[in-house]
């Protein structure tokens, strides 16, 4: 089937958030799109939508999310939109949507994926494992706030959100010694000033698609579905068809201490789960390897075992 392209005059509209990192993955999509059908950037037109979260985490900057509403709060507006012909496709950070899109939506085309480690963030550069005894760390992240705490109960966690920018001046003002960032967004923002040190994904087991885009689309408009075809990366496409299906058992809908990170072995995927409670006092993990095309299941079977062995009350911080 021939498709009719998008044109300067016939842009394709690109729904995205207004920060710096969600421009930049926008920038990236429109790239890869040019670059596939040879179109000059004019084909393709950047729409910033303003989202519920937007709003509420400037106001509201002390609370955690999932006391403001979960990850929902990004994707509302930008959904709407999507859903009434506004735009024609969204881009999204993948570790920050929900397990289940609205009906008449398809997420189903990832961009190939980032470095997928936690960076520990200072003004000189420390490594994470040079804090004393007491420090004070900064994270908004309640995966990341019970992974510390599980490893170093000593540490004192202080909520800290914003933009890169925002959580240096927080560092500068001696709010906190350091902070967590996720190494894609780093890397994607050309960052290379800010000092950071890396952390091994087997020492702190990442979000549930960390480092991954992912490009949203109408289920009934052919044209886009066949040119996002052109730029879906297949391996990053099986990486989180696991990780989003253990993700999706554990009823993972809001932001929850769960960890996960699939890895592609030759014909062979395997998957690393991890689940605590909020405060840290205890941490659960499990993994397996089954065939690529299974992925979806071996992310059932990894969080049907956290399950099993979970106590009864371990789920009680869940999300209503």
């Amino acid at each position: 089937m021939t498709i009719t392209l998008p044109s300067p005059m016939s842009p394709l509209k690109i729904g995205t958030r207004g920060s710096p990192l969600a421009l930049a993955q926008a920038y990236e999509t429109r790239r890869r799109l040019g670059a596939a059908f040879d179109l000059p950037e004019e084909a393709f037109e950047i729409v910033v939508i303003k989202t519920t979260g937007d709003d509420r985490f400037l106001i509201e900057a002390d609370k955690p999310l999932k006391e403001l509403g979960g990850k929902g709060l990004f994707t509302r507006e930008i959904e709407d939109d999507l859903l009434s012909g506004k735009i024609d496709i969204a881009v999204h950070s993948m570790k920050d949507m929900p397990v289940e899109q609205p009906a008449g939506l398809l997420l189903e085309t990832y961009l190939p994926r980032e470095d997928v480690r936690d960076a520990f963030v200072t003004l000189d550069g420390r490594n994470f494992t040079d804090l004393a005894e007491g420090a004070v760390v900064g994270t908004s992240s309640l995966r990341r706030r019970a992974q510390l705490l599980h490893r170093r109960p000593d540490l004192q966690i202080v909520e800290f959100r914003g933009n890169v920018q925002t959580r240096m001046r927080k560092l500068q003002d001696g709010v906190a010694e350091g902070t967590f960032l996720a190494c894609a967004g780093l890397n994607r923002l050309g960052m290379d000033e800010v000092k950071r040190t890396p952390i091994s994904e087997n020492d702190l087991l990442p979000a549930v698609a960390q480092g991954a885009i992912g490009i949203e689309r109408r289920a009934d408009d052919s044209r886009t579905a066949e040119m996002l075809e052109a730029i879906h990366d297949g391996p990053t496409g099986m990486r989180l068809a696991a990780e989003r299906a253990y993700l999706a058992a554990l009823d993972g809908s809001c932001e929850t201490p769960i960890a996960g990170l699939a890895e592609l072995d030759g014909g062979q995927i395997r998957l690393r789960g991890e689940i605590l409670r909020p405060d840290g006092s205890e941490m659960l993990d499990d993994h397996g390897s089954a065939p690529i095309e299974d992925g979806a299941a071996l992310g059932h079977e990894v969080a049907a075992r956290l399950l099993e062995r979970a106590p009864q009350d371990f789920f009680d911080w869940r999300c209503d």
